[in-house]
Formats: C-alpha cells, structure tokens, sequence
C-alpha cells in the first residue's frame, strides 16, 4: 500500500466551507473551523505545509457559550506599557465586536507556529448571513458542526 506524502505546497487544492454559527458553542465550533483550516481532514495532510481550505463563518453575532462564561469569561491583553493590563467580558466584546470573539477562539486553537497567520487569513467571518464569496464554485455547506 503507497501512502501519498505532499512535499509541494502548489499541489494543494483548496475548498471552500460554509460554517452556519446561529446557535453554535463557541468552543466547539471553533475547534472545527481550527481542523478545516489547518487541513487535517484530507489524506495528505502534512504539519508543515499549509494544505488548509477556506471557512467562511455566518451569523457570527449568534453564537453562544455554555454554563456562566457570559458574564464570567474574560479576554486580557496588554498595551505594552507599565500597568497596561487591559481586560473585557464576553458579553462586552459582543456587544462591541462578536467578530473578534470567534477570531480569537479559532487563532486560539491553531498551532503556535508560522503558518497560523497564514491559516487565519482563510477565515471570513460575516455578522449576518450575507457574505461576498457566491462566486466560489465549490462551496460545500456543513451542517454537522
């Protein structure tokens, strides 16, 4: 039995996924959308060639988080100056910027590494359920997330 190995990054082929959020945990979906971008669900999936797809997410400002993390979660950052600690609750960022919130749970569940920039290009998050990639021929809608 040959088992492929993909050693030239311009034989990848790139899908399209439509990822509906309307109702979604905000964990799990972003876990999804972290394996669709990285490209372990094709045979030849190798960790140091960027082989991910497109995820285009919709409804973005609908998702939800399980148990008291609404009022409890709380996203930290620094300014970089002394004393910067800056922090914000979830049903804060929401309200300011629900896209923000899956970037960050998906930037979260990537590997540490130079692809993960890359990798979070292919996300296109959309508030409502209007996004601009009609066009896109081979756009597969996922329901089981």
């Amino acid at each position: 039995m040959k088992t492929t190995i993909l050693t030239d990054k311009k034989k990848v082929e790139r899908r399209w996924w439509l990822v509906d959020a309307k109702g979604k945990i905000l964990g799990r979906l972003a876990s999804q959308i972290a394996f669709l971008l990285m490209g372990k669900h094709k045979p030849y999936y190798t960790p140091h060639i960027d082989c991910g797809d497109f995820v285009i997410v919709i409804n973005a400002s609908q998702i939800k988080v399980t148990g008291k993390k609404e009022k409890n979660k709380i996203y930290y950052w620094h300014t970089g100056y002394p004393g910067g600690l800056k922090s914000i609750t979830f049903e804060e960022m929401m309200k300011k910027n629900p896209k923000r919130v899956i970037e960050l749970a998906v930037k979260r569940m990537l590997p540490k590494n130079r692809l993960r920039k890359i990798r979070l290009r292919r996300l296109k998050i959309y508030l409502d359920e209007k996004h601009f990639h009609e066009a896109q021929k081979n756009l597969i809608v996922e329901a089981k997330i």
